[in-house]
């Protein structure tokens, strides 16, 4: 995909890509309809906000809901202001996916296929309906993302079990595309106005428009996640000099995946910063004493000194930092 051509070329490649996913989508809605999700109940408040729901599907239904996303996703991209190297972590998240969830094979010979037809664009919404949307769109492909990486993590932890490493190594480098694409499908999300977030957004996800503050402790998904590297780095716990020296494939591809682990959490200090500057999280006890941005930067402090002795080039004076602190 021409990610990073002018804007012409740029939306003519997204509107293929979206005109694909829709024949797909519809492709596999002639095996089995999908499933009714509004109709299942939530199981917290995030899930309501954000339109996710869980339940029991059939393999056919699965790849099906996860095309879904990403044709409502590629949709709203061809719109979305989203950098070219952003654009290109999503869409090879999204690529992914759908070969994880359909068994497709990857390297299909894409010159083959003729041009798609690309219908003119219809009427536009309000902009405003565009962001509001957008917020949605793009936390729901963040939502496939995290589920495809915790089966992937899990897939790659379980062939280590087994002393399959080969297939450890493709799950652990299919997981790695995916928490790559963690950041930019937040992002994607966030392109809209920090204004607009401001003013119609995020009292939407606080009392008394919800329960409870929203946050991404909530997100199940992200849970999963989370589950599934610890497992991983019970049965790979090796320093990264321990490892490169018996298994040097192995101590890259976790390396490269614990990076791009310690990336998206810089970059959701960013990202936070860039929408609500130094104001508090919404979900923040009033008597804490940090802000937002405060709270994910030490996230993201207490990520990389876990991650510092697993990789190449750990970032060691936190993790001496965090190791002061706890022992003071």
């Amino acid at each position: 995909m021409s990610t990073h051509a002018g804007p012409v070329e740029r939306t003519l490649a997204l509107r293929q890509a979206t005109t694909t996913a829709g024949e797909l989508v519809s492709a596999l809605s002639a095996l089995a309809p999908a499933a009714a999700g509004e109709e299942l109940p939530a199981e917290s408040t995030s899930q309501s906000y954000f339109r996710v729901r869980e339940g029991e599907l059939s393999d056919q239904q699965a790849a099906l809901h996860g095309v879904l996303v990403i044709h409502r996703g590629l949709e709203d991209l061809c719109d979305a202001p989203l950098s070219g190297s952003d654009l290109a972590l999503e869409v090879t998240g999204m690529r992914q996916s759908v070969l994880d969830l359909t068994g497709a094979a990857p390297g299909a010979d894409d010159g083959s296929v003729p041009p798609v037809a690309v219908p003119e664009a219809g009427a536009q919404s309000s902009l405003e309906r565009v962001w509001s949307a957008r917020w949605l769109i793009g936390h729901q492909v963040h939502v496939l993302f995290n589920v495809c990486a915790a089966v992937a993590v899990a897939d790659a932890t379980r062939h280590l079990r087994l002393g399959d490493d080969d297939a450890a190594l493709l799950r652990l480098a299919d997981a790695t595309v995916y928490v790559r694409g963690f950041p930019a499908a937040m992002t994607h999300a966030s392109t809209v106005p920090a204004d607009y977030y401001m003013a119609s957004i995020r009292h939407t996800m606080a009392p008394p428009s919800v329960d409870i503050p929203l946050s991404g402790r909530q997100h199940r998904g992200y849970k999963l996640f989370r589950t599934a590297m610890k497992d991983l780095l019970s049965v790979v716990p090796d320093s990264y000099e321990q490892l490169v020296a018996r298994a040097p494939e192995l101590a890259e591809a976790r390396g490269a995946l614990l990076e791009a682990d310690i990336v998206d959490g810089e970059r959701h200090v960013t990202l936070a910063y860039s929408m609500v500057h130094l104001r508090r999280s919404i979900a923040q006890r009033p008597e804490g004493p940090d802000n937002a941005v405060a709270e994910l930067r030490l996230m993201r402090h207490r990520r990389a000194a876990q991650y510092a002795s697993l990789i190449r080039f750990g970032d060691h004076y936190i993790a001496d930092a965090v190791a002061g602190l706890r022992h003071s």
